[in-house]
C-alpha cells in the first residue's frame, strides 16, 4: 500500500510517522508513505500555493492550478483514492478505514488558510472531516487517517487479538480494562477478572462492551 500525503508542512507528517503504529507499519515494508511539499507545484519562483478570494473577505485561498498539478505529480492518471481533508467533508470512521486498507494507493491533500479554491473537488474521489470542528490545516486530519488504517495492517500490531476487541469494532466499545495495583483510593479490580476462569471473563467482558450510538 502507497499513501501520498500533500502538504505545505511536511516536517509536521514526517516528524509524527517516525513514531509508534506508523513507524512500525513503514519498517514492515508493508505500507510506504510519503509527505510532498506543496510548493513544489506553486505558481512562480516562491512557490505561491494561494490568491486571494473572489467576492472578498480574509485569509487566502488554495488555487485549484496548483493542487492538480500536485494530485497529477503523485498519481499520474488519477488512479489513485484522491482525499481532500476538509471540515465541512464526510466523518471519517472506523468503516472507511477499512475501506481505505483495501486500496493500493491514497492521496491525502491537506488543506490550508481559508480552505480550498471549490473547484479543486473535480479532481478529488472524497471529502474528508475528522470532526466538526476547525483546525489549522490538514496535516493532523491527514494523520488520524494513517494511524487508523496502519494499525489495520496484518502483523503491524504485536497481537492480533488488539484489533478484534478494540472499540468500533462489531459495533460495540470496548470492554473496561484494569492492571495493577488490585486495589487503589478503595477502588478494586473486578474479581472475576483475576478468577483465571477464561470463558466467565470472556463473559464478562462481552457484557461490558456497550452497543456504539454513533460511529
Amino acid at each position: 500500500m502507497k499513501i501520498d500525503i500533500l502538504t505545505l508542512f511536511p516536517e509536521m507528517i514526517e516528524q509524527a510517522l517516525s513514531h509508534s503504529i506508523p513507524a512500525r507499519a513503514q519498517k514492515s515494508e508493508k505500507v510506504e508513505i510519503k509527505a510532498h511539499l506543496l510548493r513544489q507545484w506553486g505558481v512562480d519562483k516562491h512557490g505561491n500555493v494561494d490568491d486571494t478570494p473572489y467576492g472578498g473577505g480574509p485569509g487566502m485561498i488554495l488555487r485549484v492550478d496548483v493542487a492538480q498539478k500536485a494530485l497529477e505529480a503523485v498519481d499520474p492518471g488519477h488512479k489513485a483514492w484522491r482525499v481532500m481533508l476538509s471540515p465541512d467533508g464526510d466523518s471519517f470512521n472506523q468503516l472507511l478505514a477499512k475501506e481505505f486498507l483495501a486500496k493500493d494507493h491514497l492521496v491525502l491533500l491537506c488543506g490550508r488558510y481559508e480552505g480550498f479554491d471549490a473547484r479543486i473537488e473535480a479532481y478529488v474521489d472524497q471529502k474528508l472531516s475528522i470532526g466538526p470542528f476547525v483546525l489549522s490545516g490538514g496535516e493532523l486530519a491527514a494523520l488520524v487517517i494513517v494511524d487508523a488504517v496502519s494499525r489495520l495492517i496484518p502483523g503491524v500490531l504485536g497481537n492480533s487479538q488488539s484489533l478484534e476487541y478494540e472499540t468500533f469494532e462489531n459495533d460495540v466499545t470496548d470492554f473496561p480494562q484494569y492492571t495493577r495495583p488490585d486495589t487503589y483510593n478503595d477502588q478494586s479490580v473486578p474479581e472475576i477478572l483475576k478468577s483465571g476462569h477464561h470463558a466467565e471473563i470472556e463473559a464478562w467482558r462481552r457484557a461490558h462492551q456497550k452497543p456504539l450510538t454513533n460511529n
